[in-house]
């Protein structure tokens, strides 16, 4: 078997465009497998310069295969088993900036660098007053590219055409705000100038953008088979689920220059981000929330396994289209499509997608995913929604602990001071009581749930019905 390098493959060479902070297994599934897809079938014809963010990471071994590998796509699409094998050539170099600082500044010089794309971790965008202009380089991310930014405003003399469209994947909702007032920080706490702040303020744009992939990373597991099939030694592959979606936040022109688009890819350009990002919380993250503990509870592990089983099944289906989705504000057609989407993606066979693992810190998750559903729904259809109050009972009971029927141990995790309000409550042996703690657990919630009409008597009822029928009996009569 043979090494992947240029020599034994082809690789393409095209202009480099785009500024790429982050080297791991996303950034490669995800936006340089978009980028790969967009010269495919555009005119983008662009490459990327990776540049690794902290000072030990993966750039060495980047460059140890010409910067070439495969992504191994995964699931279903419209149904089907997907299990595709794409060599990715749209890497043209990495940079360690901390040993090749020279060579990373030099990047600023380049008259056809547009694009800036990071994911440097949710903690990667903060702003670190350590940071100096002199640095080489700067620690943080932001305070990195305000140095490529001022070197560039400096060498092109304020050029207006030579701005950056910055795209941070970071995963925090609003990425490119929080992004856009660190590089507000720097240039204040640096005295760059009101001339270089209005030029970054005109002629840049930091866009706040969405990302949506499972990526499981390097495959051990079939990395063997993998190489005998691509009949390469690579030891970068990295492993994806089909799906895939980018929501940027930004004006129709810069779709113009970035086409992904057209290149029939779900990346989207719109006014606002924000209700996308209500989209995936409420339709990914809320039934996932809700259905863990009532699937693991009647004896299911798997994810797929909970929506193939025609009771579990009946359960996720009812709490997806029938009530979060009424909750939302996006057209139905879209809504339906999504949520069809993710559905499919719950029902990969190519990943078993532990339920238990879901269920960490359930009840912050409940508070941010399922909770602003319960209240809107109440709002629009002026009763409770069945199928999310009765997911709560569900996790409530699965705090409980102690066994599942078959033996199997439950082991519910999150902040001690849950663990211990919880434990304190069932040693009550009471309902009543576990339902009014729970509901009036202000640190949980922000907020006393017993005032919301009607949820504390379902709440008890569901946990009544569970205690005397068990999990799968109980789910049947909210069906």
């Amino acid at each position: 078997m043979q090494a992947l390098n240029k020599r034994t493959a082809p690789k393409s060479v095209m202009p480099e465009k785009i500024i790429q902070f982050g080297e791991g297994n996303f950034l490669r599934a995800f936006v340089d497998w978009i980028i790969y897809n967009m010269n495919q079938k555009t005119d983008f014809n662009g490459s990327v310069v990776v540049v690794q963010p902290i000072e030990k990471g993966m750039v060495d071994w980047l460059n140890g295969q010409d910067c070439l590998y495969h992504v191994n796509l995964q699931g279903l699409d419209e149904g089907k088993p997907v299990n595709s094998l794409t060599r990715i050539d749209v890497i043209s170099r990495a940079l360690n900036p901390y040993t090749q600082n020279q060579a990373f500044m030099a990047l600023a010089d380049q008259p056809e660098i547009r694009f800036v794309i990071s994911n440097t971790t949710e903690a990667g965008i903060a702003f670190d007053p350590n940071c100096k202009l002199e640095d080489a380089p700067a620690s943080s991310y932001p305070g990195k590219l305000v140095q490529l930014l001022y070197r560039r405003y400096q060498t092109f003399n304020g050029d207006p055409t030579k701005g950056l469209i910055i795209f941070p994947c970071e995963l925090i909702f609003l990425n490119g705000h929080v992004l856009k007032d660190c590089i507000y920080k720097y240039i204040e706490l640096w005295n760059l100038g009101e001339d270089f702040k209005k030029w970054f303020t005109e002629c840049c744009g930091v866009y706040a953008t969405l990302v949506d992939r499972i990526v499981p990373g390097f495959p051990r597991k079939e990395i063997k088979d993998i190489q005998q099939k691509i009949c390469y030694e690579d030891n970068l592959v990295v492993q994806a689920e089909i799906f895939h979606l980018w929501v940027i936040e930004a004006p129709k022109e810069i779709a113009e220059e970035f086409p992904a688009d057209k290149a029939g890819l779900h990346v989207l350009f719109v006014p606002s981000e924000e209700p996308y990002h209500e989209r995936k919380v409420t339709l990914l993250n809320g039934p996932h929330t809700v259905l863990s503990p009532v699937a693991f509870l009647s004896g299911i592990n798997i994810v797929r396994d909970a929506c193939k089983d025609p009771v579990i099944g009946k359960y996720i289906h009812k709490v997806q289209f029938e009530e979060l989705m009424e909750t939302l504000n996006l057209p139905k057609d879209e809504l339906q499509k999504f949520a069809s989407d993710v559905l499919e993606r719950f029902m990969n066979p190519f990943v078993d997608h532990q339920v238990t693992s879901i269920m960490l810190n359930s009840f912050p998750k409940y508070q941010t995913r399922d909770l602003p559903g319960v209240k809107t729904y109440l709002e629009r259809k002026g009763e409770l929604p069945q199928g999310l109050v009765f997911g709560l009972a569900a996790i409530i009971t699965y705090y409980k602990g102690g066994k599942r029927e078959d033996g199997t141990e439950i082991v519910p995790n999150d902040s001690q001071e849950i663990m211990d309000l919880l434990k304190n409550l069932w040693a009550t042996g009471d309902t009543q009581k576990v339902t009014d703690g729970v509901l009036s657990a202000t640190q949980i919630w922000g907020e006393d749930l017993n005032n919301i009409a009607g949820l504390n008597a379902l709440v008890k009822k569901n946990l009544d019905l569970i205690q005397e029928k068990g999990m799968l009996e109980a789910v049947k009569t909210i069906l």
